[in-house]
């Protein structure tokens, strides 16, 4: 069951959003190999504005995520990439809707 999640906001500089997207795009490999992250979302909220929606089953996974590999990834990439400093928000999530399996 998911509980809680994070919501990140990224801001790329000028001329970075091609790099952005292709940082985003190659999370997605290190977070396949994260058990407790159950969802993540990497989005584009406009030209130059991005965002990860994640999710968790609970705290302990998403500290694990907090101090995982894309995390790690993002501060090393942050002064290269982003025009400010991520913005990250603990969420908890209140419904969820899955694709029912067949």
């Amino acid at each position: 069951m998911v509980k809680v999640g994070l919501l990140v906001r990224l801001e790329a500089k000028p001329g970075k959003e091609k790099d952005v997207d292709a940082f985003l795009r190659g999370g997605l490999a290190v977070v396949e190999g994260e058990p407790a992250t159950l969802t993540w979302f990497a989005i584009r909220l406009g030209p130059t504005t991005f965002g990860i929606f994640d999710a968790f089953p609970d705290e302990a996974g998403r500290s694990a995520h907090l101090s995982g590999g894309v995390a790690k990834a993002l501060a090393a990439k942050a002064d290269e990439l982003f025009a400010r400093p991520p913005v990250i928000e603990k969420v908890d999530v209140l419904a969820v809707k899955f694709p029912k399996s067949s």
